[in-house]
């Protein structure tokens, strides 16, 4: 049990770093893009579709009436943010801002 516990919260660090990193990158390509609604629209399905199948994946993993994997798969997630929010803070790109 302890190494389904451990996967799922590796899987949810890893859906997250695609999520937010997809997020990132998807607002750093708009401010140029040729077809911004465009670009955004796509990435937003395309990162959601990910993290839900990920997120499906480990709660089938897990089986019926096991909440435990689940919760940690959400708490990756939530960690993820703050790595992907630290890492990409002293970008070129985000220095312009007030």
């Amino acid at each position: 049990m302890n190494e389904t516990l451990m996967l799922a919260g590796v899987a949810g660090l890893l859906l997250g770093g695609i999520f937010f990193g997809g997020l990132w990158w998807t607002v750093r390509e708009g401010v140029t893009s040729r077809r911004p609604a465009l670009l955004f629209t796509a990435s937003f399905v395309l990162r959601t579709s990910i993290v839900l199948v990920g997120i499906y994946l480990v709660g089938r993993e897990s089986g019926p009436q096991k909440w435990q994997p689940l919760l940690l798969c959400l708490l990756g997630f939530i960690v993820a943010r703050f790595i992907v929010t630290w890492l990409t803070r002293n970008t070129a790109e985000a220095r312009h801002a007030p």
